[in-house]
């Protein structure tokens, strides 16, 4: 049981790091562009945006994403001994029932969305209720409602609010750069903080998805941590993930926008074995969250 509580704090603890690096990023480009083009109105005007694009996102994300994945909703009289599990779970993990959807999908996979644990749903695709036995369906479950629990949806909302940020911000400081914004003594006078500024508007968006991507891998092993203590059988959900990895069905539905929020990534390819290109990954790879989940003693 200490491994596994080690575990969640060390995960814990290095998202808190992830998030305020971001914070700080963000106020420094902030500062740097009003620095540099002399004017404050350009980070009120990313400010103004970045709110509204939070306030959409905290409110309509999980209908957007419900929609997008074609997820039809099911009553408990259709699928009793699936209710059933998720209530007895969500009981467990003193948490609402949240409603539960179906996707017409022969891929094993699942999600959780919703603004808080009031308002919240889960997803699982039919591939995923015929592949996979009690225990294993158990251990998916409980990680998407340790995602519910752990208030994962309203941070990855901050998180994508403050991408849009770093995006809207940056974009407009090269528009008004390439369009004449900086007046010729400014460009001369400070040429070398101003080169440094384009290349930062440049790839600053990358920097920012990146976190992104930290934050949400970090989240993936925490979520995986939460559920096998919610189980108390870690070996379920390992077991999950071994047998979804072998899964070779495509998905029909999935799209790139909402690939963050399933269980396992929905696109099948080639594994990632350098440190280079899981930067970019939405996921951790498999074989290391089996490896985390089996070191786990209850």
């Amino acid at each position: 049981m200490s491994n596994l509580y080690n575990q969640a704090k060390k995960n814990i603890k290095k998202t808190w790091i992830l998030i305020a690096s971001f914070l700080i990023f963000v106020i420094f480009l902030g500062w740097l562009f009003s620095y540099l083009l002399q004017n404050s109105f350009i980070l009120w005007i990313a400010v103004v945006f970045a709110i509204f694009q939070s306030f959409l996102s905290y409110w309509y994300s999980d209908k957007i994403v419900l929609s997008i994945t074609k997820a039809k909703p099911i009553q408990k009289k259709e699928n009793p001994q699936l209710y059933q599990l998720v209530e007895n779970l969500a009981k467990k993990a003193n948490l609402p029932t949240p409603k539960i959807y179906i996707i017409d999908d022969e891929q094993p996979n699942a999600f959780a969305t919703g603004r808080d644990q009031n308002h919240a749903s889960i997803a699982l695709t039919r591939g995923l209720l015929e592949k996979l036995e009690k225990e294993e369906l158990e251990g998916v479950i409980s990680h998407e409602l340790a995602h519910i629990g752990n208030k994962d949806m309203l941070l990855q909302t901050m998180v994508v609010t403050l991408v849009g940020f770093v995006a809207i911000l940056s974009n407009f400081f090269l528009r008004i750069a390439f369009w004449g914004g900086l007046k010729r003594d400014e460009r001369e006078g400070n040429g070398i903080l101003i080169l440094l500024g384009l290349i930062a508007a440049i790839l600053a968006p990358l920097t920012a998805t990146l976190i992104q991507l930290a934050i949400s891998r970090k989240r993936e092993f925490l979520a995986d941590a939460t559920g096998a203590l919610l189980t108390k059988n870690p070996e379920g959900l390992a077991r999950a993930l071994e047998k979804i990895s072998r899964d070779n069905s495509l998905s029909k539905v999935s799209n790139p926008s909402v690939a963050h929020l399933f269980f396992i990534c929905p696109f099948k390819g080639k594994k990632a074995e350098s440190w280079f290109l899981k930067l970019f990954m939405t996921h951790p790879p498999i074989e290391e969250r089996i490896k985390a989940l089996r070191k786990i003693s209850i």
